[in-house]
């Protein structure tokens, strides 16, 4: 047989997507902390949609495709009258989710925010729901909605522990694609075959770069690209349970394969295979633990590398506030990871590029003693000529203990200090804040303010009395998992 001709033996499914396929269909969930995790996540992730409905930039790209579509059982959008197709309901709560960058968060070798899945996990439970209820059958409850949440975060996690897609340019929300993919298929009833297929798909789609995120073209692409990812996952998920093949060896084809082609090439940090191919390094088995280690942003709506940074400057604000044309310098002391992504000079050119910039989100609550969403708006920055001057005095520097710890199990800080120096020689001292508020180490101190912030973000979109009744549901584990899907998002519409 000639050297030049392919061998078409059909392999098996990859193990990378036997594994997800098998943790999907055969894991059961029992973890009380997890549970409870998933619980305030699902607050958190809520309220941070329905906080982002109040920016036109965000909500001009909501609605159905055609006007004035009608779509039977159409899953709706939390805090907006829409009832979309499930693909479309995706995209949108994903987008709205996502939108103020305040949702929760993962670091690893690869960063992300799992509960962007929530966008196709609630609008495909929704919408089977209301269908299950027309055909006279049981619907959903939101424990199923909380089970898939666990194991979305999981696949998202676990698969960003040690495989760093950012050194090849692709953005994390391939493995939202991935991750919503898995457990929509499962909601919507996909035997393994069928999830194997639609986790094929997911790999084989073309990926999103991260240029988008970074400077010079950091813009509000990062802000739906989410929810677009989300809704891909419902969409191919659709197109496995209509019976489409998949393609078995995806990941390790020569050549042809995700490995060789999109993650090879500069990836010297990952395993390298006998055969010389880079492959996933996958260290644990998925379980619970990234929703039981989640990071909640409950602070400030910042990129959560700058989190800590926020901390310790409004922890510095009484001492600078009266001096700020006084600073000859500030030094931010900080992590590798925070310095390759978010540290920026020069113009910011939009909202979605100054949430990503540790010297303004240093900045504004160094002048102003606090940091939300509206201080990133063209119309703020522009009064405040000050915040321009603060970020030419910065001077960002690595702490390797921060960059090493960053990445320890048993630590994953994500530390960052400031101190400021002024022209007659004093200076502040440093204050250094090493895990943020809204660590694993943190929850009891955490918690009751995540749940503040749902309440206000609750109050953005509803009237008192319904206020008052979605918290409360909220807050009961056993009453929120006995829930009907239907019958909780009959609650979140306006």
């Amino acid at each position: 047989m000639s050297a030049n001709v392919d061998l078409n033996n059909r392999p098996d499914y990859d193990q990378v997507l036997q594994d997800i396929a098998d943790y999907v269909l055969t894991y059961t969930i029992t973890s009380p902390e997890a549970l409870d995790t998933a619980r305030n996540c699902l607050m958190d992730t809520l309220g941070c949609g329905l906080l982002a409905l109040r920016f036109p930039e965000c909500t001009k790209h909501l609605g159905p495709i055609v006007e004035g579509t009608v779509v039977p059982f159409g899953a709706r959008v939390p805090g907006t009258s829409y009832r979309l197709d499930p693909v479309k309901a995706a995209w949108d709560i994903g987008c709205v989710v996502r939108w103020l960058d305040y949702n929760d968060t993962w670091l690893a070798a690869e960063w992300g925010h799992p509960s962007d899945n929530l966008g196709g996990i609630l609008a495909v439970a929704d919408h089977l729901s209301q269908k299950r209820v027309a055909n006279g059958e049981a619907p959903l409850t939101m424990r199923a909605v909380l089970d898939a949440m666990i194991m979305a975060h999981e696949i998202q996690g676990v698969m960003a522990l040690e495989n760093s897609f950012n050194r090849v340019g692709l953005d994390h929300v391939l493995l939202v694609k991935v991750a919503s993919t898995a457990v929509c298929a499962k909601l919507m009833g996909a035997n393994r075959e069928q999830l194997l297929s639609a986790l094929s798909h997911a790999f084989v789609d073309g990926q999103a770069l991260r240029t988008y995120r970074h400077a010079p073209n950091a813009g509000s692409r990062k802000s739906w690209a989410a929810g677009d990812a989300s809704s891909r996952g419902v969409r191919l998920a659709d197109i496995a349970l209509r019976g489409e093949m998949g393609i078995p060896g995806v990941l390790t084809a020569p050549q042809w394969g995700f490995y060789d082609v999109l993650f090879s090439h500069t990836n010297k940090d990952l395993a390298l295979k006998p055969e010389g191919q880079r492959q996933f390094s996958l260290s644990q088995p998925y379980g619970t633990y990234v929703m039981e280690n989640v990071l909640f942003k409950i602070s400030f709506p910042a990129e959560f590398h700058a989190q800590t940074a926020c901390e310790a400057a409004v922890a510095l604000h009484p001492q600078v506030k009266d001096r700020l044309h006084d600073i000859e310098k500030i030094v931010i002391t900080t992590h590798e990871s925070a310095i390759r992504i978010i540290s920026k000079q020069g113009k910011l050119a939009n909202a979605a590029d100054r949430d990503h910039c540790i010297q303004y989100m240093t900045a504004v609550p160094l002048a102003f003693g606090n940091l939300i969403a509206e201080q990133y708006e063209d119309d703020f920055h522009a009064a405040h000529p000050i915040i321009d001057q603060l970020r030419d005095k910065m001077v960002v520097v690595e702490n390797p203990r921060y960059t090493r710890e960053y990445l320890e199990a048993d630590k994953r800080s994500i530390a960052n200090a400031i101190e400021v120096f002024f022209t007659d020689g004093t200076r502040t001292g440093q204050v250094e804040v090493e895990y943020p508020i809204g660590h694993r180490r943190r929850r009891a101190e955490g918690i009751p303010l995540l749940e503040d912030k749902f309440r206000a973000n609750l109050a953005t979109r509803f009237v008192g009395q319904r206020c008052a009744q979605v918290f409360a549901l909220c807050k009961d584990q056993a009453a929120l998992e006995a829930t009907p899907v239907n019958r909780f998002v009959d609650l979140l519409v306006i």
